[in-house]
């Protein structure tokens, strides 16, 4: 979604002509609870033309999709002994606190995020479970040829 109703709020280039009320307003639409649903939220800045107009290509999709079907891979012998449980999306409590353990340090980092940000038992969980997800794309990065990465 737009940040604000003009859709320059945070803009570099473009001056936002909505008041703070009308932001606030705008941005409260979605529930709390449907915003504890959306694992991963995050700001995409204005392309400049040189950008869009360059040559240079993305990564290629058979890469991605080699790199993701490895990090599934990887979750599908994890779960092997986990009865309805293929995926990290697929976590349980239980599972969460098997397989997504934290060292004292990013224990602390979240029961310091909880208190900030006033995060859910189900924004909690959520957390984990993408970050271990983030985790199995990582290591499934590893194993890719590095020639292809920057091909």
């Amino acid at each position: 979604m737009n940040p604000c109703p003009c859709g320059y709020y945070g803009d570099p280039v473009k001056a936002c002509t909505c008041s703070s009320a009308t932001i606030t307003r705008y941005q409260k639409r979605l529930s709390g609870p449907l915003l504890d649903r959306i694992d991963i939220h995050t700001e995409v800045p204005r392309v400049d033309f040189e950008k869009l107009s360059e040559d240079r290509l993305g990564e290629a999709s058979e890469l991605v999709r080699a790199r993701v079907e490895a990090a599934r891979q990887r979750q599908r012998a994890r779960f092997a002994a986990d009865a309805g449980v293929h995926q990290n999306a697929d976590m349980r409590v239980a599972e969460v606190r098997k397989y997504c353990q934290l060292d004292e340090e990013s224990a602390m980092l979240m029961k310091s995020a909880m208190s900030q940000m006033d995060l859910t038992a189900r924004a909690y969980h959520r957390i984990l479970k993408l970050a271990r997800t983030i985790a199995d794309l990582a290591e499934a990065l590893q194993y890719r040829a590095r020639t292809e990465l920057f091909a």
